[in-house]
This record gives structure tokens, C-alpha cells and sequence, in this order.
């Protein structure tokens, strides 16, 4: 019945939807492959109520009434956050005394079901989204995806590891503080967390009520925009909800960067801090204005969350429970928690900090006309055995370029931007008014390279000498060679896919590597990676590819040439075709 025995190792929507519609893949062997996976990562404790047949089966059942080509989420599998509700399941946010059977799906669950897509489980947390580590769950420390003795991130860490592991195509997460973007970055995804309101939150247990939103994590911002689509509008059951529409994509008058170094911390600080510098390199080379700002008050309204009164508002939610249950709570949490209910948190404290805040929203208006900021996500990370060590502080240095961003009322998306470290990926937050959103779908789309220069935009493989590099394999971004790409001063640019003439085909080399061939009949599109390389460069980097493999013209799908890996045509003879799974990057993981 089906073509595809194995499966890459990362999942993303745009695979799916192709391999469906082409009767390659059908959904039951996908949730099938999720289940097993989910199985091997069992230590990793990514779930609380993990995928199995007998739940999503209904909604595999359901797919059969559905039309694929008019249900834009049609077979798209998403893990969901233990705070919001999937009926049928549990809701514990991680607190199994607090557990209780919802008896309907939060508005958003219930929009992505109608989209078409199957919820597989509740994914761990934070007890009760109170964390920016990942570690504060009676359920386990949830490991990172990458280097599982470092931290995963929270509060929404099984949201973010379940796709970072290729258990879930998307995942949904909450955010009050950071925690649909902290773990994006620690685990090498795409955070969006859309504006106040934009999204309903019905269903959603409380952390604090007026800043939380639903988020999702997903491996690019083309799959995070498509969910967004599904479960963006207005509720009139949800007190906190309003009409948030989506403007077209659009690129921002100007981008701002931190007059001010910013500070970095933890056991990798230095590498974080390099990865920053070339992170402001990759936006400077967008070609937009670019703007040094002062980033004061956005710290200042940072200091507001948790050294002010707003901690009032998570015991107003959840004080009686901590009260009635305190031996169920986490000694951690639970401290946190009740210092919300401080003397020193009065009315006349609540108003004081209102009218501060007041006045860091219209200087944040201003500054944010038109334009997007653009800060680290995170200054830097530890391992899990070190956050132990200093739960409170280490925590509260996550959230130092996060914590603002509801307060605000701003929108954000964070984005990946590299590696810090081996194993360690780093990441940066692009920041937009909450009317704005359509500037961070059209920055994040030029930086991430998942769509070509906007009309307007500075094109800059026409830079006086630079040239575009065509990449299909082991010099792509996270593989071996990627190393020389960077050492010859070539700078990552976009993803693409060539015309649909070419196979793909392993070579049976140590290590194997990938050989692009073009064909006069037949042959389908094949991923692969555009970057930016001196073009003085060149020669030097040329003397390093070996035969059968070289650099020609490969013609891309939008119809440009440009020079890239082709492969002699007699190296094809005992070599294997895999361009039916359509990239190096797609090939499953052994």
C-alpha cells in the first residue's frame, strides 16, 4: 500500500501533506512510527499521557469524512500541553492531585481538529507552567532533544522535545513568560507566539490569566503560520479573547538591534556570545535598516512580571489548590507560588505597577512602528544537574529577554540562528506590536530563507562579489561538512528545491554522500540549501570536492540557475535513488 517503510527523522507538515496526497503514506502508519518513537524516548520523559492507538483512532476514523485537499491540517499529527484541554484525556499540568476529565476540547484543540489534525497526547511540563527550565514536573526532568543532560526548556518542554524528536509534525505550548519561546530555542525550533487574545484561551488552565497565551512549536515558520491559520480568531465565550486578524506578510520599515551589548551567563556564555555576533550578521545582511536601540524598558517591564504584583495573579488562580494540597505541589513551585500572596502585594502595589507599565507600552508603540527587535531568546543554558543547583536563579536568567513580551502586548517568534556549541543550538526572538504580526511572518521568512526576497527587498547574492551556493548534502546546515562552508566565509541564505528534473542518489562512498544528477525525461524536485559564499572564495573551496562530485548550473524550481553539487553521470551505476524522499535532510535516521 505504501512506498515509505522508514521515516525522516524530523516530521514537518509540508512532507506530510505531500507524501498524502500522493497515496505514498497513508496517517495510520505515521501514528503508528510516532508511537514507536515515543516508546524509545520513554526515559526522556516527554510525556504524560503519551500517543496510543486506542485515543487518536476516533480521529483517525474521522480523517475518512474528510476532504485532504480542503482541510489545509488534514493527517497533520499535535502534541498538546498538559494545561490544555484534549477531552478524553486527563488535565493534570503536571500535578496528578490536581487532574480532572475535561468534558469538552480547548477552543483551540477544537479549531485544529476541524483543520484536520490528530492530537496524539499531553505532552509534560512545568507544574503548572511555573518554569523556564523543564525540570519541575513530578512526571521527570524532560530531557533536551539534543543533549539530553542539558535542559529542555519550560514550562513547555514535552510540547518542544516531542517535535524536536520527530514525535509530532507540531506541538502546542503556552506562553506567559517564555515558555512557548525558551524551549523553541534550546531545541533548535521555530516558537510563535501569537498577540494577546489572538488565539483563544478557553480551556487553558490558568498561570496568569491576562498574559497567557497558546503558542506553537514547529520545525519552520511555514508550518507555525499554517497552524496559526486553524486557530486564530475570535471566541465570545473566552472573556480574554479579540479580534487579532492576520495581515498579508510584509517586511518591517526597520529591524533593532540592542544598542547595548547583551549579557550572557551560564557554562557556555562565550559561545553564546558568538553565536549572537553572527546572528546580528545574518540580520544586518537581510538589507533592511537597521537601528540601535536602548533596550532599558524592556527589561525594566521584564523586573514587573515576577518582582511585582503580577505574581498575585497566579495564586488568585491557583492559591486555594496550593493551600488545600501543599504536600502534591513542588517544593519549588509551590514557593513561587505563594509569594504571590505577600502583604506587600496591595491594591495600591497593583495600581503603582500598572501606571509603570502603562507608560513602557506607548514608549514600546513608538519604538516598534513599523519596525521588528530582534534579541537573543535566551543568553545562554546549563545542564540539568546544574540548574538543580540553583533552581530559582537559573530560572530567572532564562526569562531575561523573554519576560516583557506579554506585558507589552506584543507579538514574537523565535527562530533558530545556529549552533552555540555542538549539540547546543542557539536562537533569536524577533519582537512586533500586537497588531504587526505580518512583520515577523516576513522577517522571519527572509532570515529562516523559506521564501525568496520580498518585492523591495535587497537581493544580496547580487552583493559585488558574493555568489549563490547550491547545497544538497553534507555541507547542508547540522551535517559534517557545513564546517567548511563556514570556514570559506559562506553564510546560510535560503531553502529551495531544484526544477522537477533530477535524482537524488546515494553514493556508496565512507561516508556515503548524495549525487545530484539532471535528467532528459523524468526525475522529480529535490530539497536542498542556498547560501552566500565569497566569490573569491570558490576556487579554494572547489579543490576540496572529490569525484564523481562537482559544481555546475542546477536549475532551481522557480526557474533560476544557479551553481551548485552536480554529480557525474557514471557514478549513478550501483549507487541508490532516494529522490523519491526528496532531500539529504529527509533520508531516515539509521
Amino acid at each position: 500500500m505504501t512506498a515509505i517503510t522508514e521515516f525522516p527523522a524530523r516530521l514537518t507538515a509540508g512532507w506530510l501533506r505531500g507524501q498524502y496526497l500522493s497515496g505514498v503514506l497513508e496517517p495510520e502508519e505515521v501514528v503508528r512510527e510516532i508511537i514507536r518513537r515515543a516508546a524509545r524516548d520513554k526515559e526522556m520523559n516527554i510525556w504524560i499521557e503519551p500517543p496510543a492507538e486506542a485515543h487518536i483512532r476516533p480521529f483517525l476514523e474521522r480523517l475518512r469524512e474528510l476532504d485532504p485537499q480542503s482541510h489545509p491540517l488534514w493527517g497533520i499529527p499535535f502534541a498538546v500541553k498538559d494545561n490544555i484541554d484534549v477531552k478524553g484525556l486527563p488535565t493534570t499540568a503536571a500535578c496528578p492531585e490536581y487532574a480532572y476529565q475535561p468534558d469538552h476540547d480547548a477552543s483551540v484543540v477544537a479549531r485544529l481538529v476541524a483543520a484536520g489534525a490528530i492530537p496524539l497526547g499531553k505532552s509534560n511540563l512545568d507544574q503548572f507552567a511555573t518554569g523556564l527550565v523543564g525540570v519541575r514536573s513530578p512526571y521527570g526532568e524532560t530531557h533536551n532533544a539534543l543533549r539530553p543532560e542539558y535542559i529542555s526548556g519550560g514550562s513547555s518542554a514535552g510540547s518542544a522535545v516531542a517535535v524536536a524528536r520527530g514525535q509530532a509534525v507540531f506541538s502546542l505550548g503556552t506562553d506567559t513568560a517564555g515558555s512557548g519561546r525558551v524551549p523553541a530555542s534550546l531545541n533548535g525550533l521555530v516558537g510563535y507566539k501569537p498577540s494577546l487574545g489572538a488565539w483563544p484561551v478557553r480551556g487553558v488552565v490558568p498561570a496568569c490569566a491576562s498574559l497567557d497565551c497558546v503558542t506553537v512549536f514547529a520545525h519552520n515558520l511555514e508550518d507555525a503560520l499554517a497552524v496559526d491559520r486553524a486557530a486564530r480568531g475570535f471566541d465570545e465565550a473566552d472573556p480574554w479573547s479579540r479580534s487579532v486578524k492576520l495581515r498579508p506578510a510584509a517586511l518591517p520599515a526597520k529591524l533593532l538591534l540592542p544598542e547595548a551589548p547583551p549579557e550572557f551567563y551560564g557554562p557556555h556564555a562565550e559561545e553564546y556570545r558568538e553565536a549572537w555576533g553572527r546572528a546580528e550578521a545574518a540580520v544586518q545582511a537581510l538589507g533592511l535598516p537597521v537601528e540601535r536601540v536602548d533596550c532599558t524598558l524592556f527589561s525594566e517591564a521584564a523586573a514587573i512580571l515576577y518582582e511585582g504584583p503580577w505574581v498575585a495573579e497566579r495564586w488568585a488562580g491557583l492559591g486555594e489548590f496550593v493551600e488545600n494540597h501543599r504536600e502534591a505541589v513542588l517544593p519549588v513551585t509551590e514557593s513561587i507560588l505563594s509569594s504571590g500572596a505577600a502583604g506587600r502585594h496591595t491594591a495600591a502595589s497593583l495600581f503603582r505597577a500598572m501606571h509603570r507599565l502603562q507608560r513602557y507600552k506607548r514608549e514600546a508603540e513608538l519604538l516598534l512602528k513599523d519596525a521588528v527587535l530582534v534579541l537573543p531568546t535566551c543568553g545562554g543554558t546549563w545542564t540539568r544537574e546544574q540548574v538543580a543547583g540553583n533552581p530559582v536563579g537559573a530560572n530567572s536568567d532564562m526569562g531575561r529577554y523573554t519576560n516583557h513580551c506579554n506585558l507589552l502586548d506584543l507579538s514574537a517568534v523565535a527562530v533558530p540562528a545556529g549552533d552555540a556549541a555542538e549539540g547546543l543550538p542557539f536562537g533569536i526572538t524577533m519582537f512586533a506590536l500586537a497588531d504587526s504580526e505580518h512583520l515577523l511572518a516576513g522577517a522571519g521568512a527572509q532570515l529562516l530563507g523559506e521564501s525568496g526576497p520580498p518585492e523591495g527587498a535587497v537581493d544580496e547574492t547580487a552583493s559585488p562579489g558574493m555568489m549563490t551556493l547550491a547545497v544538497c548534502g553534507l555541507h547542508m546546515r547540522g551535517f559534517p561538512l557545513e564546517k567548511q562552508m563556514l570556514e570559506h566565509g559562506a553564510r546560510f541564505w535560503q531553502e529551495a528545491r531544484t526544477a522537477p528534473c533530477y535524482e537524488l542518489v546515494k553514493l556508496q562512498t565512507v561516508p556515503p554522500k548524495p549525487g545530484l544528477l539532471r535528467q532528459s525525461a523524468g526525475g522529480g524536485s529535490v530539497g536542498l540549501e542556498l547560501w552566500r559564499m565569497p566569490a573569491a572564495s570558490l576556487g579554494a573551496f572547489a579543490s576540496l570536492i572529490p569525484a564523481p562530485l562537482g559544481l555546475g548550473r542546477v536549475v532551481l524550481e522557480d526557474g533560476r540557475e544557479v551553481t551548485g553539487f552536480i554529480c557525474e553521470g557514471y557514478a549513478a551505476a550501483g549507487a541508490e535513488n532516494i529522490t523519491a524522499h526528496g532531500g539529504w535532510r529527509y533520508l531516515p535516521v539509521n
